[in-house]
């Protein structure tokens, strides 16, 4: 299956769960709504009111993937793949505002207590509903899982929460009808509070995604084994990914080859080092930077080398040196430094570098790049 393929029945699949949940949701809102005015429970109204945001959350999901599946254009030649973290922002709305909403009603409630009434009836179908939305939760949250769809993981686990709720709602049910202690407001309050929770952490996500994350560990690992796989790469490094949205990743690498390889063979690695990564990992390269490799690390060059790696190991907020290149005859060095973001001052660090090879081998000019700990 090619790569459109795969992204249409992830589209397809996103929309379909986005159907059930929907569905389940209103015939939840029905019944709670129902439930919560004839017991005057407060608790049970605002469970039915957050299955209806729940539901209007899965109608912009769909809208949202819809949008995000169009494709590149002039003005947009990366595609609309980020309208996907902008629904689940506008998600993240919906549902903070749905919070606070119900932490204002119960409130007033708190202020104005009214007694509330419970059947046997009432609290079976408040424990029906319990056990749909585990249901429920448990199906949308893998269905994200397995597409990668942050807003279906951010719903099952709304979902999962809300059977939470609800289970606390029967407690408190319980509570009334043994004790005659009523907590219904009270419990209204507290999940007011976790529903706003549950929207802020939402929003922190989606606007984490669009800020630009870390790649993930195991996918960079995965990109740079297959790239040093391809004949000819003595080592791959400096990987960038930019997130155009879920599945919709592109970047760049530097390799190292062997200083004596010609202009047609070079050409010829790179486009099977793209080849490889888009057929193993579904990720488009644009850029393959290339770093040459002395291909022999006799005398002076093998000197500067070892020196130079023995203090990387050394060093706590070293954490690789590579692109390292001895031209002989110009008396010239070239290398990157990672240093950790963790380093008082990244700069200070690469310039003592500097310093302690100039002092090793005054003959020699060094010109070395600071570079960034952006992948695994």
């Amino acid at each position: 299956m090619g790569q459109r393929e795969e992204m249409q029945d992830r589209d397809r699949g996103i929309v379909r769960t986005s159907i059930i949940g929907i569905v389940a949701n209103m015939l939840l809102a029905g019944f709670k709504a129902v439930v919560g005015v004839l017991s005057n429970s407060i608790a049970i109204v605002l469970d039915a009111v957050n299955n209806l945001s729940d539901a209007l959350s899965s109608v912009i999901t769909i809208v949202g993937t819809k949008l995000a599946n169009k494709p590149a254009d002039r003005k947009h030649p990366y595609g609309h793949g980020r309208t996907e973290y902008i629904t689940t922002i506008v998600i993240a709305a919906i549902v903070t505002w749905a919070g606070v909403t119900s932490l204002t009603e119960s409130v007033e409630r708190i202020l104005h207590p009214e007694p509330a009434s419970y059947e046997a009836l009432t609290l079976a179908i408040v424990a029906v509903a319990v056990a749909a939305k585990i249901g429920l939760g448990l199906f949308t949250k893998s269905q994200g899982e397995r597409l990668h769809s942050d807003s279906l993981v951010a719903s099952g686990t709304d979902a999962l929460m809300d059977a939470i709720i609800s289970t606390s709602t029967l407690v408190a049910a319980l509570i009334y009808l043994f004790a005659g202690v009523s907590v219904e407001a009270w419990l209204g309050a507290v999940i007011s509070v976790i529903i706003i929770k549950s929207g802020v952490d939402i929003l922190r996500e989606a606007i984490s995604h669009i800020l630009g994350e870390r790649v993930d560990s195991d996918l960079s690992q995965g990109i740079r084994h297959t790239v040093e796989h391809v004949p000819g790469v003595q080592g791959a490094y400096d990987l960038l990914l930019n997130d155009y949205g879920p599945d919709r990743l592109s970047g760049s690498v530097h390799v190292e080859v062997d200083e004596g390889m010609t202009a047609r063979e070079i050409d010829t690695l790179t486009r099977a080092v793209q080849l490889a990564v888009m057929q193993e990992h579904g990720i488009i390269l644009h850029t393959i930077g290339i770093y040459s490799a002395n291909a022999s690390d006799g005398g002076d060059i093998g000197a500067i080398r070892s020196s130079l790696l023995t203090w990387a190991d050394e060093d706590e907020y070293v954490l690789q040196v590579h692109g390292f290149y001895a031209d002989v005859e110009a008396k010239q060095v070239t290398f990157d430094l990672v240093v950790s973001w963790d380093a008082p001052n990244r700069r200070d660090v690469l310039n003592g570098y500097l310093e302690r090879l100039r002092q090793l081998n005054p003959d020699y000019t060094f010109v070395a790049n600071l570079d960034s700990d952006m992948s695994d």
